[in-house]
């Protein structure tokens, strides 16, 4: 199969919902053909709607999709995933590697209902994944091997940052980067409703919010600098900066975001439990 000689895998995404769309333009992008790419997605309008835009085939059975694939990628919500796995089962393709991005959803669930020896690594990715610039990180199961976790890797390249872990830390990482987009924009939010109380035009408020926390990001990531380094270029003794950062810290900012990423850590697990 492409997946093992070398040659470009056989790739079927089950859910042609938002993250089934990032990852079926991620793939095209990657270099995959449109002609080795097959979504199965039951609504019929999102199905004409994904084989118009990325001009690849669609159909309403998931089994039909699966028969063959070299990859499957499970893109469906969390409480179908048992559902998608019975049915696609018997015509899975022996060594055929199984990627899940259903949210909570553990490898051993999967591993429960393929047969004995299916490769299964599970994802946690982000939304602006959208954008080609999400955070991925990935996890074998008990079969994937290294060329398992590279051609997921390959897979999700053009979705942004791909990074290895061990399941059990898949909640930690849900909790910063899998939920951490909610954060962010939260921090524009309040941001732009700043501008707007000091008399900025809305628009203004939000366009400089945008560009000051993307240009942040930017910096932290090409720099290399510890945060804290960065945040202390920005501090003149006796400034404005510094008198901002204090009232953050007067209200308890720091603590309100490690509060919120325990609680979102705490909530992953409770999904998986129930999974």
């Amino acid at each position: 199969m492409g997946a093992q000689d070398g040659t470009t895998p056989r790739v079927a995404v089950v859910g042609g919902g938002v993250m089934g769309g990032t990852l079926v333009a991620a793939l095209l992008r990657g270099g995959w053909a449109a002609a080795d790419v097959v979504v199965a997605e039951r609504a019929p309008g999102r199905r004409e709607e994904l084989a118009r835009q990325h001009g690849v085939a669609t159909t309403a059975g998931n089994a039909e999709a699966v028969t063959g694939a070299d990859v499957v990628l499970v893109a469906v919500k969390p409480d179908v995933v048992a559902a998608v796995l019975d049915g696609v089962a018997p015509v899975l393709a022996p060594g055929a590697l199984v990627v899940s991005v259903a949210a909570g959803v553990p490898v051993a669930a999967y591993e429960r209902r393929l047969p004995p020896g299916t490769p299964v690594v599970r994802v946690m990715p982000n939304t602006p994944a959208v954008v080609g610039h999400g955070a991925s990180a990935i996890a074998p199961g008990t079969s994937a091997d290294e060329a398992h976790l590279a051609l997921t890797e390959r897979v999700l390249a053009a979705t942004g940052l791909v990074v290895r872990v061990r399941e059990k830390d898949l909640d930690a990482v849900t909790a910063i980067s899998g939920s951490g987009p909610a954060y962010a924009f939260y921090l524009i939010d309040a941001m732009a409703e700043a501008g707007v109380l000091l008399g900025l035009p809305r628009d203004l408020a939000r366009t400089l919010a945008v560009a000051t926390v993307e240009g942040s990001a930017a910096l932290a990531r090409e720099s290399g600098e510890h945060p804290v380094v960065l945040r202390e270029r920005v501090s003149s003794p006796g400034g404005t900066t510094v008198a901002a950062v204090r009232q953050l810290d007067a209200h308890g900012v720091r603590a309100a975001v490690l509060a919120a990423a325990e609680a979102a850590r705490d909530r992953s697990r409770e999904l998986a439990a129930g999974a």
